[in-house]
């Protein structure tokens, strides 16, 4: 699951995703924002906060340690559908009733724009198909509270098992050269 991106100055970056979907994402990505630029607009992420009108009192970054709480937060499961095992994620359902839990939100209505927001800012990330598909704008809302949509914490160790990068064997021949910088990519 790694892809290649050479800079102007004949620099080689290789950039390796957890699994298939997420690399595919990075690629279609990367390339939308090269031809924003070549086009000679100006690259800007968007601020969900400007988008959705977030109250200035929500705390995003705050909200998602206390998501991410071992006691206290929402438990990562290991869920199956369609043939398919995912690992260290949660529903959509269990997001919203986190929140509403928690006294974060009044109704599943505010939940969904909260959970929304969290989504589009790369606190939450889709887990298959049908959240995957409401991510990218083919549903009402980027983020379903439905049981059979499944999300995941960035840095959890998540996997869907087939399409985990943990069983492949890299070969270093694929390698060539000094690693620059060794890190994580988070989709923000």
């Amino acid at each position: 699951f790694v892809f290649k991106l050479t800079a102007a100055k004949q620099q080689d970056h290789f950039f390796q995703a957890a699994y298939l979907e997420e690399r595919d994402a990075w690629v279609r990505d990367i390339k939308n924002a090269i031809h924003c630029i070549d086009g000679g607009q100006r690259f800007a992420r968007k601020s969900t906060r400007r988008s959705i009108r977030l109250p200035e009192t929500i705390n995003l970054s705050a909200l998602y340690l206390s998501m991410k709480d071992p006691e206290k937060g929402i438990k990562e499961l290991k869920l199956e559908k369609d043939k398919k095992v995912f690992n260290h994620c949660f529903t959509g359902t269990c997001v919203i009733d986190w929140l509403v839990s928690s006294n974060s939100i009044r109704n599943r209505k505010e939940g969904l724009m909260l959970a929304s927001s969290l989504l589009s800012e790369g606190y939450l990330q889709p887990a298959g198909d049908t959240s995957k598909a409401a991510a990218e704008g083919l549903s009402d809302t980027p983020f379903l509270d439905l049981s059979d949509a499944y999300y995941y914490f960035p840095d959890s160790g998540f996997f869907c098992e087939g399409n985990s990068s943990d069983d492949d064997v890299v070969l270093k021949e694929e390698f060539r050269g000094i690693v620059v910088k060794q890190g994580c990519l988070l989709k923000q």
